[in-house]
């Protein structure tokens, strides 16, 4: 288990405001976005496009409700969220390269612009659990 460091009030918030958005994009992906979130699945996933939306949707609202609630893990749940965006950011690309629109994203500036904004989240949960410090403390 990784050393579980102090967060400041800032982290807090912005852990707080991740979580939830976790929690909202995966009840999107089980109800009100789920055909957005379909343009955004790779064609080269073996699956069929809304089972991956849905398990998607589950994870998210389940790393959402951990991020929020499961204070021991913390930092683990920071490294575990980063994974998942990194995982998920081909389907950002695929959107881009295949100039599909969803969730308002109708111009290639747009959708280049969202690229930029998958690291930004992965910082993100890093930064608000603390992994990012506890990385470092560990070397």
């Amino acid at each position: 288990m990784l050393h579980q460091p102090h967060t400041t009030t800032w982290q807090n918030v912005a852990r707080g405001l991740l979580g939830t958005f976790m929690v909202v994009a995966g009840t999107g992906h089980l109800t009100f976005a789920r055909q957005d979130f379909q343009a955004q699945v790779p064609d080269f996933v073996p699956l069929n496009k809304d089972t991956v939306v849905l398990l998607s949707g589950v994870a998210e609202i389940g790393l959402g409700l951990a991020l929020l609630l499961w204070k021991r893990r913390r930092v683990e749940m920071g490294l575990v969220l980063a994974v998942f965006y990194a995982l998920v950011f081909p389907g950002n690309i695929h959107q881009y390269t295949h100039h599909l629109s969803a969730f308002g994203l109708d111009t290639d500036a747009k959708r280049l612009g969202r690229l930029f904004f998958q690291p930004v989240l992965m910082g993100a949960a890093l930064y608000s659990t603390g992994a990012w410090q506890a990385l470092r403390q560990r070397k």
